[in-house]
């Protein structure tokens, strides 16, 4: 009896160690540091968050996660984007854009302005400073997409074929690339 109890014993501390291996792969590759995680839009929770407003700066967005993590006495909240692509050998100036737009909705809802964002590929997780510069992009950003969408004609502003292969608005362009 004293074995069969010794076994199980074992046998529960394995499944404990393969959970817990599990729980911290799964959140290496999420990208998302250690803390609590306070706002989810990705498929893997059930609950689908409701996007975050700020009416200030005219933005609305769904970042994938919100951690909050600890600092001394303070509490940070980190805006993270997930990617699914591999890391590019610079992140590409709309990631860094949306990390920025969702640093900025942070700042405004949690009245926090949060140090940085993590942008996180498939196979590496950047830190994004929140710059007064990036902010003030963003900030620029949307008002040039808020006096864009009332403008009669809105030119293409890439020179990327790529880009025009995915995009909803080619077939009205007539400004398309290849």
């Amino acid at each position: 009896m004293y074995y069969v109890v010794l076994l199980a014993a074992f046998l529960l501390l394995l499944a404990g160690l393969a959970l817990m291996w599990q729980s911290r792969k799964m959140r290496l590759r999420s990208g998302l540091p250690v803390g609590t995680i306070i706002y989810s839009d990705t498929n893997e929770w059930q609950k689908q968050e409701e996007p975050i407003i700020s009416r200030k700066f005219g933005i609305v967005g769904k970042p994938d996660y919100l951690v909050t993590l600890k600092k001394g006495r303070q509490t940070l909240t980190i805006p993270v984007e997930v990617k699914s692509r591999r890391r590019p050998e610079t992140p590409f100036d709309s990631h860094v854009l949306q990390l920025g737009a969702y640093c900025l909705l942070v700042e405004d809802t949690f009245k926090q302005r949060p140090p940085y964002g993590l942008l996180h590929y498939r196979d590496d997780t950047i830190q994004i400073p929140f710059s007064n510069e990036l902010r003030n992009q963003v900030i620029h950003a949307a008002k040039a997409i808020r006096r864009n969408r009332s403008a009669a004609n809105v030119h293409r502003h890439h020179q990327a074929a790529g880009r025009c292969v995915g995009c909803g608005y080619k077939h009205e362009c007539g400004e398309e690339l290849g």
